[in-house]
């Protein structure tokens, strides 16, 4: 299974830019994806020709709307093989990890419990739960990393033998290590000590770049978002087993998610509604939904096998540098395409401010993940992650401008 990268290049419209009469090379799609056309277009028909609300209206262009909206729903659902009822839009993963941190961990955890998570969370999915943690009581563990950056297991056995965990918040892949993590092993582990323990997954960097089953991974919870996956900016979801989103209490109310109100209360609607107030992001999921037919047609599995071909040749260009640091496994078949480095003697902002002068751009900074820096003794790193329109011919200028850094900044 492959694709034909070239071809599916020429989609891209950023893509045909030029920076300074030089070829722009992105990559820095863990921050963000570019944008494909048909997303561009699905957006585009929304609001030049079925603009309106949804759940509203009983004429067509209400109805065409609620279409577009539910079918985006369907569409997400079938792709991360989940229940469409499980599918609760929100306006990226941070929402959504706040959502499960708001509505279920505050709900259930308190002075005697533990929050168990990692070294390696990004932001989003560690501050919703330390915050919920000091207002409640409860500890918050950390699973430590073994050398070459992945999740220490029998560390993780150690941290939940008492059985006072009650609660797993883990990254999926790493989005600086770009290691990619047993989550069900890791699951596992919690649930051996404590059988009622729920699982929480920030799958952002794992679903755009690999086959991901809901029902599989064992999850009770799972976040993603629609700009790192060739979706559109202001919408992610939580995806959740449809059971414990009934027993849940919204965290945001008013607009469509009641089912009744009178002077003293409301009831709410049924899922996934019910966690969805006010007018939604109607053109994003629009946009979310053209984004999971490509990926549906580019077939996840050949994905998954062009970013290891990839990245295993990043790793080999990045180790013929001298100099030069990568963080996290080194064997690409452990790791996402996410690659964080260090230039020895050079600041990780000269290497960016220096790629990006020859139209390479990566992403330079702690990446949201100041825990895990200051875990590795650092402050920053460079990062250079690869999408499916990211060939090797985009190599030679990352490895370039690295060379030119070196020069220039470590005299």
């Amino acid at each position: 299974m492959t694709f034909d990268v070239p071809t599916l290049r020429k989609e891209f419209p950023t893509l045909s830019r030029e920076l300074d009469g030089q070829r722009l090379v992105y990559l820095d799609s863990a921050a963000s994806s570019q944008t494909p056309r048909v997303v561009l277009d699905a957006m585009d028909r929304y609001y030049s020709w079925s603009r309106s609300n949804v759940h509203r209206g009983v004429y067509q262009l209400a109805e065409e709307a609620t279409d577009l909206y539910e079918g985006a729903r369907a569409k997400l659902a079938a792709f991360v093989d989940a229940d469409p009822r499980g599918v609760v839009f929100t306006k990226n993963a941070t929402e959504a990890c706040n959502l499960v941190a708001y509505s279920w961990v505050r709900r259930h955890l308190g002075e005697g419990d533990a929050l168990l998570t990692t070294m390696m969370e990004h932001h989003a999915n560690h501050v919703p739960f330390t915050f919920a943690a000091r207002d409640l009581g409860f500890e918050v563990r950390n699973v430590p990393l073994t050398e070459d950056g992945q999740l220490d297991l029998d560390a993780a056995r150690e941290l939940v033998a008492d059985g006072r965990v009650r609660f797993l918040a883990v990254g999926h892949v790493s989005n600086v290590l770009g290691t990619i993590n047993d989550v069900g092993e890791l699951s596992r582990i919690v649930r051996d000590a404590h059988p009622e323990a729920k699982v929480h997954v920030d799958g952002t960097q794992a679903v755009p770049h690999m086959p991901v089953s809901f029902r599989e991974l064992g999850a009770d919870f799972y976040a993603i978002t629609g700009h790192k996956m060739l979706g559109p900016t202001g919408i992610g979801a939580l995806i959740a087993r449809p059971e414990l989103l009934d027993e849940m209490e919204p965290f945001l109310t008013g607009g469509d998610m009641i089912r009744d109100v009178t002077l003293d209360g409301a009831t709410w609607n049924d899922v996934p509604h019910k966690f969805e107030a006010g007018t939604p992001m109607i053109a994003e999921a629009a946009g979310l939904g053209a984004a999971v037919d490509l990926l549906t047609e580019l077939d996840m599995h050949a994905v998954r096998a062009h970013e290891v071909s990839l990245t295993t040749r990043m790793l080999e260009a990045l180790s013929s540098v001298d100099d030069v640091t990568i963080h996290g496994p080194l064997d690409p078949t452990l790791r996402g395409c996410a690659v964080s480095f260090a230039v020895d003697g050079v600041h990780p902002h000269d290497v960016g401010a220096m790629l990006g002068s020859k139209g390479v751009c990566v992403r330079v900074g702690h990446h949201c993940t100041k825990p895990l820096m200051r875990c590795l003794g650092l402050n920053a790193t460079a990062r250079a992650s690869t999408y499916v329109y990211n060939d090797v011919d985009d190599l030679a200028p990352l490895v370039d401008g690295i060379e030119a850094a070196r020069r220039f900044f470590a005299r």
